[in-house]
């Protein structure tokens, strides 16, 4: 059945001067996880200037331990990984940015920690710390309400409890971290969301493999290293093996890097140093190369985990745990470099960003 876990109604009174009153397909939300309080805050983009607004009614409550979310490529709803009760939310996405949950939640495995999703919108991937496993669903978007479906063979076993998860740009490739000295890439092959190994994996990269990155053409899958203080670089070959870099890992001038972002252009790679309170800037050559943009590192608030990049490429936010906020970035396509535009207070810990395509 369906149920309402929140009313947000944008409210035009008084903001109208803002950013106007548009029920077009052109405004865009940004969604964040927090899973200290069960929750997840919502706010509108201003597209002119990458400034938020939180919604009426945000944040909402959402399951035990929300830990991280991604929003469906149609735009219409969103999935949530409840750690705490070992299931998935979904909620859809209204035109004002609300969102309403679709119940009952579906069962994952134990302590699902992080999702992924191919770029069809047609397969969740999810991460589930507590049983060394990837649960996954097929995904019927054009139902009413959307369903998740397990697929034959799920959850599957990985052996490592995983750190991060992401889809190669194809949708034919999905790659896992794992902890340990050093640290370690899992790669799957995928056949209508059934994961099989790929041979020669796994990958060692460096000490903590935490953040994980595919460049948009697929060619190149970087790792952020949070205890060597490390990027690992690799280029991802045709059958999905990896071939790592012969200086790789390159060592940063920052402490403990944790997540890592490259812009849409795939001219530029961000990292978040939790240890530093700030984010570094790379620039990517044609060969995959990194090289720190003179400008860099930009402050944030204490201890950045997450970075997420809105889908114009003119906005990066990043979440940070200790303040805790989210702070808004413009980015300059020409050069990299980031420049403050404010910072937002958020309940908890923010963990996953999510903005609507």
């Amino acid at each position: 059945m369906r149920k309402k876990a929140a009313a947000l109604f944008f409210v035009c009174a008084g903001i109208a001067t803002w950013f106007g009153c548009s029920t077009t397909g052109s405004n865009r939300y940004l969604y964040a996880a927090i899973p200290g309080s069960n929750e997840i805050v919502v706010y509108r983009e201003d597209p002119n200037s990458g400034v938020l607004t939180q919604l009426a009614g945000s944040p909402i409550i959402a399951g035990p331990s929300v830990e991280s979310i991604v929003i469906h490529p149609s735009k219409k709803f969103l999935l949530a990984a409840n750690a705490g009760e070992n299931d998935i939310s979904l909620f859809t996405i209204s035109i004002s940015g609300a969102l309403n949950e679709i119940t009952p939640r579906t069962v994952a495995g134990t302590a699902p920690t992080i999702l992924s999703m191919d770029s069809a919108g047609s397969f969740l991937y999810v991460g589930n710390s507590g049983t060394n496993s990837i649960s996954v669903f097929s995904i019927n978007a054009g139902a009413s309400p959307p369903t998740l479906t397990p697929v034959a063979g799920s959850p599957f076993a990985i052996g490592i409890s995983p750190l991060n998860m992401k889809v190669s740009p194809s949708g034919a490739f999905l790659y896992v971290t794992g902890t340990g000295s050093p640290g370690f890439i899992e790669a799957f092959s995928l056949t209508q969301g059934v994961l099989t190994p790929v041979a020669s994996s796994p990958y060692f990269a460096g000490t903590g493999p935490f953040g994980l990155e595919i460049a948009p053409s697929g060619g190149f899958l970087y790792t952020a290293n949070k205890l060597d203080n490390s990027i690992s670089e690799f280029t991802v070959n045709a059958d999905g093996s990896l071939t790592q870099f012969s200086n790789s890992p390159i060592g940063e001038q920052f402490s403990g890097p944790v997540a890592l972002q490259i812009d849409h252009s795939g001219k530029y790679m961000y990292v978040a140093n939790q240890g530093s309170t700030n984010v570094a800037a790379f620039s990517i050559d044609s060969a995959g190369a990194l090289t720190l943009i003179t400008t860099s590192p930009f402050a944030t608030g204490a201890q950045p985990s997450v970075i997420a990049n809105d889908p114009t490429g003119k906005y990066l936010y990043v979440g940070n745990q200790s303040s805790p906020t989210i702070h808004s970035f413009s980015l300059d396509p020409g050069s990299g470099t980031l420049t403050s535009v404010a910072q937002y207070s958020v309940p908890g810990t923010p963990t996953s960003i999510a903005i609507t395509p």
